[in-house]
Parts: structure tokens; sequence; C-alpha cells
């Protein structure tokens, strides 16, 4: 009997790949996790690429065992920069040494080839499809964690860019005067809300986000004052860039995300002070639901989007 085609995606991260494969309908196939060394034992010949290279074929291989036929669509998702023909990550310095021009649609025989996605842009694609953000086409997507991330998704397509750098959400200005990033922007949302500047920020009492709430949850005012200066930035982020993009809907992912309700209630007294609203109702703003696995959903729904026109494998 003829087997019905499916779609794999594969999300390479610096320590983990994670491998799912679905139904053209978003129904799971097979999950899988595969922790790796990166590059550190790589042979030669490798480009440094062994470790995450090899978890990705392992992780593929067994799919096609398991499910008994190769995928109709394989695609990729990874930190960085994605090549304008889409077939690699064409930046990315300073870790994952070998990710940098590896084709994966060559490493991975897969059919046709395999189109690689920046894993913010992904994990927003995944969460269009089968998320926070189902029946949406205009959304924005900000990853709150040690940084703040994001993605675009402009008229049901995720936004890149001209050099496929769009979505950098945590680097737009807040505080012309402030210190210049890692982008050489002064003040920007990450230097605000990003875990990575707490303990700066907390006077050097705070170095998680974890901690810092278990001191607001105890009453404990100074805290509270800290958590509610970053709500504040982050509502002037937000309501900034929907002035920008007009969206229907703000995802908020990432570890911060976990803070739930914490964040969500002060978020939306701030954002009724700061966001323009000419019809009188505010943009949505919800939590991610997908999760580490975002980035996975997202990279094998852009694999088929990639393959075909949308109107075709839009089944469900």
């Amino acid at each position: 009997m003829k087997k019905l085609p499916y779609t794999l995606g594969l999300d390479v991260g610096g320590s983990v790949v994670k491998c799912l494969a679905l139904s053209p309908t978003g129904g799971e196939l097979f999950r899988q996790r595969a922790p790796h060394c990166g590059a550190a034992h790589a042979p030669p010949g490798h480009s440094g690429a062994a470790g995450f290279l090899d978890a990705a074929r392992n992780c593929a291989a067994e799919c096609v065992h398991t499910l008994e036929a190769p995928p109709a669509w394989t695609g990729v998702a990874a930190p960085g920069l994605a090549a304008r023909d889409g077939r690699s990550i064409a930046v990315m310095p300073g870790r994952m040494a070998g990710l940098e021009g590896l084709d994966w649609g060559r490493e991975l025989a897969a059919p046709g080839y395999a189109p690689v996605l920046n894993d913010g842009h992904a994990a927003l694609l995944g969460e269009a499809w089968l998320g926070a953000g189902r029946g949406c086409q205009n959304l924005i997507m900000f990853t709150l964690g040690t940084g703040v991330g994001g993605a675009l998704l402009l008229n049901g397509r995720i936004f890149t860019g001209a050099l496929g750098r769009a979505g950098h959400l945590g680097h737009i200005c807040l505080n012309p005067d402030g210190a210049p990033g890692i982008t050489r922007i002064p003040g920007s949302l990450e230097d605000q809300v990003g875990e990575f500047s707490l303990f700066s920020r907390s006077e050097g009492r705070f170095e998680t986000t974890a901690a810092l709430l278990e001191a607001v949850y105890n009453g404990d005012a100074f805290a509270q004052s800290v958590w509610q200066r970053s709500i504040r930035a982050l509502a002037c982020g937000i309501a900034s860039l929907i002035n920008v993009a007009d969206p229907e809907g703000v995802i908020v992912g990432g570890g911060i995300a976990q803070a739930g309700s914490a964040l969500l209630e002060p978020l939306e007294q701030e954002m009724n002070a700061v966001e323009w609203r000419p019809v009188n109702t505010g943009v949505p703003i919800k939590l991610a639901e997908l999760g580490e696995w975002a980035g996975a959903i997202g990279a094998a729904r852009h694999a088929m989007l990639t393959a075909k026109p949308e109107e075709e494998i839009r089944t469900a």
C-alpha cells in the first residue's frame, strides 16, 4: 500500500537536534531529540560540523526506518542568517563551526533540496501553522530569554528582508542615550529586557528572571520595580512594532514568557497606556504554544511551502 506523504523538520541547535515528521495537515508521525557534541570532535573533511550533522542524519534515517518511507519534503531550521538561495546558513559567526555554507539538501540526500530557515523565523512559522497564531496572516513574535529575538509574518509569509536579518526585534532603540549593544544600537529593547543585563539592571541583586520573580511574588518592592520597568520597556517595544507592521496578533515565547500571568497581566496594563488603538481594540498578545518544537514544526512547514504554492497543500 502506498505510504502517505509527510514532511520532515529538523531544528539544529548548538547541543541538540530536534527532528519531527508531520502529515501535510500537521498530524505528528515521528519525534526525536538527538543530543550531540557540537563541533568539538570533528574529523577531517567535516569542516567542524560532524556533531550536529551526524545527529541530523541519524534522526532522519531513524524517521525513514520508522515510517518505512522517505519524506516528501525536508526542511531545516538553524541559528544565523539563511542564504538567499535557501540552501544553507550564510552567516553564523562565533559558534557552531562548520554550519556556514553547509548545503543541507546535499548532506541529507533530500529530494529536491532541503530549504533552510533561521530558527527564530521557523518558530513563528510553526506557531502560525499549529500554535498560538493559527489562522493569522500577519504576526509578530518575540522570544524573550538571555536576549530578545523574534520574527515577522507579513501577508502569510515570513519576512526575512534583503539580507535575512529581519526579525532582530530586540535591537530596536528605546533610548538613544543608552550604551551600544552587539548591533551598535544604543539603548536596545534587548538591553532593557534580556536576562543577560538583569544583573546590572537590578544593581547586582538578581542574575536570573526566576530569582527576580520569586522576589516579586514575595512582595519585594525593589524587585517589583525592576520587573515593572522591564514590562514597560517591552510594552513600548511591542507597541512600536505594532505601529510598523499592524499585525493581527503578537506572540511571546522564550524563557521569560514562562512567567505566564505575571508577565501578561502587567504587560496588558502597560499596553493600555502606550498602544495606538484606532478602532478601540488592542492587538491580542498570546503566549507561544509549541515550546521547543516550534522550530522543527516551522522547518517542516517551510519545506512544504517552498515546494508548492500554499493553496495546493493547505488541506487543514
